[in-house]
């Protein structure tokens, strides 16, 4: 008798909720909504076609959809229809016939193994936020697959409210998307899309936490970047932005304004990736000589297009023009300042479409005062908009503009549809090539490898600060020694952790688990793993991990192994990574801080001596660990600090007579 009264009550509350999306029942057999969705099908097809001809751009299919629940909740009383996002009476069209699922009862009446929830299913459009402004052929490609709501200049409350709605959203740089908006979501939001390079107004550390997937569109404004770049190097040459203000201004000063010549003279590209690259292409082409600087660029693609690779100092020290193309790093960041200012020629011309931070802006107010620095030509600030009273924009031999490296119609329109295709891929949880944090790694894998992970990356750092900045990186190897079988041990995300170590000290670029190898290589970087199989217990996924860097030279000489290779080899113990081996040099240190490497004389009071210096500097020494080939001989010294040792306190080491060389290793 419960079991039929029960039923009756369902298909009561069934009936009411087809009234509420006015469907009568009968329209609901399976032939009329297979017959929907083969018109819906066969009306999208045809749309994606138009667009294809309208836009000339190859487009994916996007038939597949996300689900939505309805959930309904039976008792005596009451009957509640839920949804966990708006649907659209015509959302029935693809109604899914898999009802019973499960079955809310009051609490006397449930039963051992009965259900506890009816969820009707049903197929549904994601919702994708756009909150500024995106090219119309990316906003088509994005109405193809999900719901799109444009709408622009939220305030920070209003991103909070709206982003609940939400399974994807789309900024460009003037939406702070931070670790407020993840929380808003309630766990729905599962793709940012920056609709262009930068990612510095995007929480990733939240983003990950929550689940969510950053991408963005790296490589559809390389042009536009590099022609703008071009613009503003003619442009100051020839003092056009002076020559135009003085006319309008009602002067007529041709002698004032007499320019300078392009052809024959030097250019440095300071960072040869797409950008860089396509810069000296167009350079060339106005009859410049063109040299480049970037330790981790490919030499072959250089040569291919007549350039010569050079070292930093030599760079900047013969050109008569020089174009910034570097990401902002701990590395780059100020790398312009007096002390490389004062190496320069004078009378150098310097453009930057890159990024403001490389340029220590007072210092070049200074070198442009001096004489050392006759033009500049700025598209990028270390503060954007800069302040009205800058010194730097008032400059009269400074020619600006408002970053506008991709502002063309052409690059707009590319990046939308770059980011569209991207966010349109993750929301159909394909993998994503310009994916900016770390994916999501199932829970058993992550716990086992966790400290293999972080042992895989710093070992990645530790080798690539050890290679000299003049010659790149082409060839890693990584050797796993396991006693597990090879089909038993995935190293995809050990591989992408070196991958992530070797790459973002010298870069922008955030690697992970999905972008590790595409990453690799567009920097030219060959990663070949290799596997050891140790006999004994595969109790522990691995015994070690050696990562060798050929074909390349070293900062310090002792990391080159017998085979000539830069390399480095960890452990794990106790959970926490260790560095066990520098070259030919065992050593046995903790990987929780930075680390000094040391080549001495092996003689009595090293160990005292140096661990003095670090004291007065106040640097605490949390291990050391000394490695030699034989008594009295050479040996390495590795030394875990806390902090980074001040440049006086490094010297101060290099200046005890048995160190033959030292480095200072930034984990």
């Amino acid at each position: 008798m419960f079991w039929s009264q029960l039923v009756a009550s369902l298909k009561s509350d069934l009936v009411q909720i087809l009234a509420h999306f006015s469907l009568r029942p009968s329209s609901l057999n399976r032939s009329n909504v297979l017959s929907s969705q083969m018109r819906q099908s066969k009306d999208l097809m045809s749309h994606r076609a138009h667009i294809r001809k309208r836009h000339n751009t190859p487009l994916e299919s996007a038939t597949k959809s996300s689900s939505t629940t309805i959930t309904m909740a039976s008792s005596p009383s009451s009957t509640l229809l839920s949804s966990r996002s708006p649907i659209k009476p015509t959302s029935l069209s693809s109604l899914k016939w898999k009802l019973p699922i499960s079955l809310t009862l009051p609490r006397h009446q449930r039963r051992r193994g009965s259900p506890a929830f009816i969820v009707l299913s049903m197929d549904a459009k994601p919702t994708v936020l756009v909150a500024e402004k995106l090219g119309q052929a990316g906003l088509d490609l994005l109405k193809d697959f999900a719901n799109v709501d444009c709408s622009y200049n939220l305030s920070p409350e209003e991103l909070c409210t709206k982003i609940s709605l939400c399974d994807a959203l789309i900024v460009r740089s003037g939406t702070k998307v931070s670790r407020e908006v993840f929380e808003s979501s309630g766990g729905r939001l599962k793709v940012v899309g920056r609709a262009g390079v930068g990612i510095d107004n995007v929480d990733l550390g939240a983003a990950t936490e929550h689940g969510c997937l950053v991408v963005n569109a790296p490589t559809a404004n390389t042009v536009a970047a590099a022609e703008h770049g071009i613009a503003l190097l003619t442009a100051m040459a020839r003092n056009v932005a002076q020559a135009d203000a003085s006319i309008k201004a009602g002067k007529w000063l041709r002698n004032k304004y007499v320019g300078v010549s392009l052809v024959g003279k030097t250019l440095a590209v300071m960072g040869f990736g797409k950008v860089g690259t396509e810069v000296a292409r167009r350079a060339k082409g106005l009859g410049m000589h063109v040299i480049a600087h970037d330790p981790y660029a490919p030499a072959d693609r250089a040569h291919a297009i007549g350039v010569d690779l050079v070292s930093f100092d030599e760079a900047i020290s013969t050109a008569d023009f020089l174009s910034l193309h570097m990401p902002l790093t701990p590395a780059t960041s100020k790398i312009l300042n007096d002390e490389n200012f004062a190496k320069m020629k004078k009378g150098v011309r310097i453009v930057n479409v890159a990024r403001g931070g490389v340029i220590d802006e007072d210092a070049l107010v200074r070198a442009l005062d001096a004489g050392i620095v006759a033009q500049a030509a700025l598209d990028v600030f270390t503060v954007e908009p800069p302040p009205k009273d800058s010194k730097l924009v008032q400059h009269e031999n400074v020619t600006v503009t408002p970053h506008l490296g991709a502002s063309t119609t052409e690059a707009q329109e590319g990046v939308a549809i770059e980011i569209a295709e991207a966010v349109v891929g993750a929301l159909k949880g394909e993998l994503a090539a310009t994916a900016v944090n770390a994916p999501m790694v199932p829970a058993e894998v992550l716990t086992e490898l966790k400290p293999y992970v972080t042992l895989a990356e710093k070992l990645g750092r530790l080798a690539v600060q050890l290679v000299a900045g003049g010659s790149g990186v082409k060839s890693v190897k990584v050797t796993y020694t396991s006693a597990r079988a090879p089909d038993d041990l995935d190293t995809r995300l050990l591989r992408a952790m070196v991958t992530k170590g070797l790459i973002e000290p010298i870069s922008s670029v955030f690697v992970n688990l999905v972008n590790a190898d595409f990453t690799a290589k567009q920097r030219g970087v060959r990663i070949s793993e290799e596997r050891v199989i140790l006999d004994g217990s595969p109790e522990n996924p691995l015994e070690s991990i050696q990562v060798q860097i050929a074909n390349v030279e070293s900062k310090f000489a002792s990391a080159i192994s017998e085979s000539g290779e830069v390399t480095v080899e960890g452990k794990v113990k106790d959970g926490i990574p260790h560095l066990t081996k520098v070259g030919a040099f065992e050593v046995d240190v903790s990987l929780e801080g930075n680390i000094i490497l040391c080549r001495q004389v092996d003689q009595p009071g090293m160990i005292g001596t140096v661990g003095s210096i670090l004291g007065e500097e106040n640097v605490n020494v949390s291990f050391m660990s000394v490695g030699r080939i034989a008594p009295r001989k050479q040996a390495v010294m590795a030394i875990g600090v806390d902090e980074k040792p001040s440049k006086a306190a490094l010297k101060r080491i290099g200046e005890i007579p048995a160190v033959e060389e030292f480095v200072f290793l930034d984990l």
